[in-house]
């Protein structure tokens, strides 16, 4: 699995992997949509609006690759569509693996 698995949309860094997402608030059904180029499209339904759609997206991510809500953290984007995530304790060959079984 390891080397042939790169994606753009994620990345191997110290201790876990980068992950590139895109948020798409208000969305009727939450999760993960497949890829959008060089980011996983996440589905949430709460509006982008007091960081209610952030934590949700650190929620839906977490418990997407079966990880603690706490391995998931905001590297950079907090307030823009396009984000980065770190995901602590999990490969990158593990992340594509869960988005896109």
């Amino acid at each position: 699995m390891g080397e042939n698995m790169a994606r753009a949309y994620v990345t191997d860094a110290a201790g876990g992997a980068i992950l590139n997402v895109r948020a798409a608030p208000r969305s009727s059904r939450p999760g993960i949509d497949g890829v959008a180029g060089d980011a996983i499209k996440v589905r949430v339904k709460a509006a982008p609006v007091d960081g209610k759609a952030n934590k949700e997206i650190l929620e839906t991510v977490a418990d997407a690759l079966g990880v603690p809500k706490s391995a998931v953290s905001f590297k950079s984007g907090e307030t823009s569509k396009t984000k980065r995530l770190f995901v602590a304790g999990v490969a990158a060959s593990r992340i594509v693996e869960a988005v896109e079984k």
